[in-house]
């Protein structure tokens, strides 16, 4: 017996609710094996619908093997359509209460996040409208897996203007997100065995990337003034040399000149590469941003950039320049791997940095971004008074707060998470530990100045009482 409900109401046509629910009842074994169905027009008549919504919920149960008709006899539910029902071993079907309840008001001092509100959607939306009506026919076809010339072209442009990197269009590589850059890089130069060194602390993932190559890090330590360089390896082979130069992550150092020219001369007696992750310095608080590592050295130096921090990380768009002599080989790997990035949003993105929007937003939220570090500042400056001290503030989306005599432990985060308020640790970025302890991470830009202030007043309850 076929038991049907529809519900005229819905969005959902009538002829798919039908097949819906016998595909259901089938899939969950409640229709049996050659079990008979009710003919069309009886069905029809029960559920007070024409024959042909009937029809065609059959005939697409018929096309997908649910069900069979024998002549002069009816439709039977087909054989081996039946589905039993499995458990994912090891995985919790269920989310505790307690982390619900947390989920509900959490402010979280997430590091990398920009301003989300901040974006100007409507703005970006008018634009892509324009870029789809002028967009050619070859515009929808696939394209050249370096990217857009136009986007390479404007891209090459604007990094000269704003951070002294000169370079041609054709260098650049247009990547879903920086993310992938670093995977091309992997894939470039590492193999099983090789090594590569890092700063330490740093972003998790990246070393993920290249140990996935099977190559082994060499973490060095930074301080005040980013990775020290002094303790480059003599006894090492390094393939490539991952540093943040304009704005360590997450201790927040800039690499003095000294110390950049110390790595160049390193990176050219070892016959190695530079990976330089520029992520935020668009966003620097005391003047213009700095000089690129690259300018320095182009031969050594693969520059890693994204929008994610500029923009949104929803656009997913990153870019990297290259020496010449890579760029080929790079290109035939990202073919191989996506393709292209998406190719419209590329083109609309040019349109916004051709028309001056891009560095127009950057001006406009950098003094937002200012004025919510300000009070990041003074709300745990007056929380804490001389118990907190600050590092990496010139810069960026967030900075690192160090809260003396107060050990960032996993149950005073839990409380803290409890209260409602979530900061992370500088020892949960590093490979050594105990160096960091009571530093976190925080960010502030995707923060307002309200949530702010009360996120501090929930960690002032927690911590100090």
């Amino acid at each position: 017996m076929v038991w049907l409900s529809l519900d005229k109401t819905l969005g959902e046509s009538l002829t798919r609710q039908v097949y819906l629910q016998i595909r259901k009842q089938i899939l969950s074994g409640d229709l049996k094996r050659q079990a008979k169905l009710p003919s069309t027009r009886l069905l029809s008549s029960e559920l007070s619908v024409s024959r042909n919504v009937v029809i065609e919920a059959y005939e697409q149960l018929l096309a997908e093997g649910f069900i069979e008709a024998k002549q002069g006899s009816g439709t039977y539910v087909a054989g081996g359509a039946y589905l039993e029902k499995g458990e994912a071993k090891g995985v919790r079907t269920r989310v505790p209460e307690k982390v619900v309840a947390v989920q509900r008001d959490i402010i979280d001092f997430r590091p990398g996040v920009p301003g989300l509100d901040l974006f100007n959607s409507n703005k970006w939306a008018r634009l892509a409208q324009r870029v789809y009506q002028d967009a050619s026919v070859s515009s929808f076809d696939y394209q050249a897996p370096e990217g857009i010339a136009k986007l390479r072209e404007e891209l090459a442009a604007y990094l000269q203007r704003s951070r002294g990197i000169n370079c041609h269009g054709d260098q650049i590589i247009i990547t879903t997100g920086a993310t992938q850059a670093f995977v091309l890089l992997a894939k470039l130069f590492l193999a099983d065995g090789d090594e590569i060194i890092m700063e330490d602390p740093t972003s998790l993932h990246f070393p993920a990337i290249f140990a996935g190559r099977g190559a082994f890090p060499h973490f060095l330590p930074v301080d005040d003034e980013g990775l020290v360089t002094e303790l480059l390896p003599a006894d090492k082979k390094p393939k490539l040399i991952f540093v943040t130069p304009s704005h360590q992550f997450p201790l927040g150092g800039i690499l003095p000149v000294q110390r950049r020219i110390q790595l160049i001369c390193y990176a050219r007696e070892k016959g190695c590469f530079i990976v330089e992750d520029d992520y935020d310095s668009e966003f620097r608080f005391t003047g213009p941003p700095l000089s690129s590592l690259h300018e320095l050295d182009p031969e050594h130096v693969f520059y890693v950039g994204t929008f994610s921090k500029a923009l949104i990380p929803a656009l997913r768009m990153g870019y990297m320049v290259l020496p010449e002599a890579f760029v080929e080989k790079c290109r035939e790997i990202k073919r191989f791997q996506d393709i292209h990035t998406p190719a419209l949003e590329q083109l609309i993105l040019a349109k916004y940095i051709e028309e001056g929007m891009l560095e127009r937003q950057i001006r406009r939220v950098k003094k937002i971004y200012r004025q919510r570090r300000d009070v990041l500042i003074q709300s745990l400056s007056d929380a804490f008074t001389d118990q907190v001290a600050f590092y990496g503030i010139t810069t960026g989306l967030h900075l690192v707060a160090e809260f003396k005599g107060i050990s960032l432990n996993d149950i005073l985060l839990e409380r803290l998470k409890e209260a409602g308020v979530q900061i992370y640790p500088v020892e949960s970025y590093s490979f050594k530990k105990g160096l960091h302890q009571g530093k976190a991470v925080m960010g502030f830009a995707n923060l307002s100045l309200e949530k702010i202030t009360e996120g501090v007043r929930r960690m002032q309850t927690t911590i100090v009482g």
